[in-house]
């Protein structure tokens, strides 16, 4: 997927600008984007603040993390029991 030339914290700032008062329109054209990309950004950031948005990056990735070692600990475990039973 193509990554944003915009980051976050200016994403939430081009959002707060029209929240302020500033018609769409004209922050639009200010930012070089389209009415389409406005609305993506709108329902997937409307009413975060940068804050939220590092803590939300952070726990994503510590998610990840987490469901890799559970998938490798579950991996040698069914090694390990068909080891056993081959045994047995």
């Amino acid at each position: 997927m193509r990554r944003s030339k915009f980051t976050e914290s200016e994403i939430v700032a081009t959002l707060q600008e029209v929240d302020s008062g500033v018609p769409i329109a004209e922050v639009i054209q200010k930012h070089g984007i389209s009415r389409g990309t406005f609305f993506v950004w709108k329902s997937k950031y409307g009413g975060a603040t940068v804050v939220e948005l590092k803590r939300l990056r952070e726990l994503e990735a510590e998610n990840a993390k987490l469901k890799r070692m559970y998938a490798e600990l579950a991996l040698e475990n069914t090694a390990i029991k068909d080891v056993l039973s081959r045994k047995l």
